[in-house]
């Protein structure tokens, strides 16, 4: 018995110091802000979304004129044809050149115009991507934040029991020390004492853990204490349209940003489908070059040059503009086209299924959530009603053991049966709760702003 009241004790201490931390108190939306601005996925998301952006942009100004400016400077040692002498050169040339070189694209199967459609689509998906990330935050931050607030009342629930159990222990105790109880009754009492300090210690614990798991998901310094806010949500709402779960589902189908992304996710790939088969097609488009040279030869003892001047040579004599059309027509490609367009194809094929299969999980969990919600609902009343009872059964029971009509083993059982229907409360009021934030996420309309 010592030996179990020494460890008791260290648990305690241990809680103590622990909460010996700095403070800070946490509402529901502060803390779900805090998740949307930190979370690490969400934040690699966005990042992307900015990438594609930049992709999509790259595929508009895909299908404009390709401009560029090309040069080169070097010697040449050795034979040469020079445009200034008008003949080959045996010696050193010095020479450098520019060239401004435009090509337009006018046909290529619309592989083009089919890139850019799929890197818009592309976009698109990655946008509704992020608005899921966002809604799976808020949910989790939800699960987490509602999780600690039961954890605190399971804790509290215990501590008052603890209290109940010494207040129940002392009066025993005078009895026994009266001779109007067994002493077997104040030993069975002091167990019950011991017990519930016990569960007080795990319940701080479990509480303790659920509260660093929260203060990492919100990047918190684990050392500090929070202190939870109570969101003040009405539990006690009328079913949210319990008849109508087609009219929710139609909703879902219409916001959920899994499935809009699934469907662009599709689009994308069949544009890209469309893309590599337009390489099957030639390839005709537009070029034109402008460019100039100049040229110094170096004179020798048998040759001495008459070098022209570097603007006499770069802006007139060796100016040159070409221009034309020109053509691609492919014959083989040792069958990476083929291999291109099947892969491409699969890829399409696979998203449509997806897309299918994106459309059944909506709504099964539509469904499933809105079931859920009338459990819980049912499960929260039944657990009202069961908590009237076993506080009236606890009461009364106290009373007949007071009068000395009931025993200690009696009473027991009905403080036990007493604290379980306040933790199956408290359960299911946050249980509640939750599957309320649930049923938004499963329709797609989760949204911060929408947060009490």
């Amino acid at each position: 018995m010592k030996e179990r009241l020494i460890v008791v004790g260290i648990a305690l201490i241990m809680t103590t110091s622990v909460w010996a931390q700095e403070s800070r108190t946490l509402t529901f939306k502060e803390a779900v802000k805090m998740g949307l601005d930190k979370n690490l996925n969400l934040n690699q998301q966005e990042n992307v979304l900015i990438s594609s952006q930049v992709n999509k942009m790259a595929g508009v100004l895909g299908m404009a004129p390709q401009v560029n400016i090309t040069g080169n400077a070097g010697r040449n040692d050795g034979n040469s044809f020079n445009q200034q002498q008008g003949q080959v050169v045996n010696g050193v040339v010095d020479f450098i050149g520019a060239n401004l070189n435009a090509t337009m694209p006018l046909f290529n199967g619309l592989n083009t115009f089919n890139a850019y459609r799929q890197a818009s689509n592309q976009y698109e998906a990655q946008l509704e991507f992020v608005k899921r990330t966002n809604q799976d935050v808020i949910r989790d931050v939800a699960n987490q934040y509602l999780t600690c607030l039961l954890d605190q009342e399971l804790h509290q629930i215990q501590l008052q029991n603890v209290e109940t159990q010494k207040q129940t222990y002392e009066q025993i105790k005078e009895q026994v020390a009266a001779g109007s109880r067994a002493e077997v009754d104040m030993v069975n009492q002091e167990f019950q004492v011991k017990n519930a300090e016990l569960l007080a210690v795990r319940a701080g614990i479990t509480l303790r853990n659920d509260l660093a798991t929260l203060a990492q998901t919100l990047q918190l310094d684990p050392l500090t204490q929070l202190q939870l806010e109570q969101p003040d949500w009405d539990v006690n709402l009328e079913d949210i349209s319990v008849d109508d779960v087609e009219t929710i589902s139609a909703r879902a189908l219409e916001n959920r940003s899994d499935l809009a992304r699934a469907r662009y996710t599709e689009k994308a790939n069949q544009f890209g489908y469309q893309s590599t088969k337009g390489t099957y097609f030639p390839n005709v488009g537009l070029f034109a070059q402008y460019g100039s040279r100049y040229n110094y030869v170096h004179p020798t003892e048998t040759f001495t040059p008459t070098n022209r001047t570097f603007e006499q040579q770069f802006r007139d004599d060796n100016t040159q503009f070409t221009y034309g059309l020109q053509f691609t027509i492919p014959i083989f490609g040792s069958f990476q086209t083929r291999n291109n367009a099947v892969r491409t194809r699969v890829q399409y094929e696979n998203s449509k299924l997806q897309t299918e299969n994106t459309e059944i999980q909506v709504k099964s969990d539509v469904i499933r959530a809105h079931q859920n919600y009338r459990d819980a609902r049912t499960n929260y009343e039944a657990t009202n009603t069961q908590l009237r009872a076993a506080s009236l059964s606890y009461s009364l029971e106290k009373e007949r053991y007071d009068l000395g009509v009931s025993d200690i083993v009696a009473l027991s059982q009905s403080n036990q049966n007493h604290v379980r229907a306040q933790g199956d409360f408290a359960s299911a009021r946050y249980t509640l709760m939750f599957q309320k934030l649930l049923i938004s996420y499963a329709e797609g309309t989760l949204n911060f702003e929408d947060i009490p």
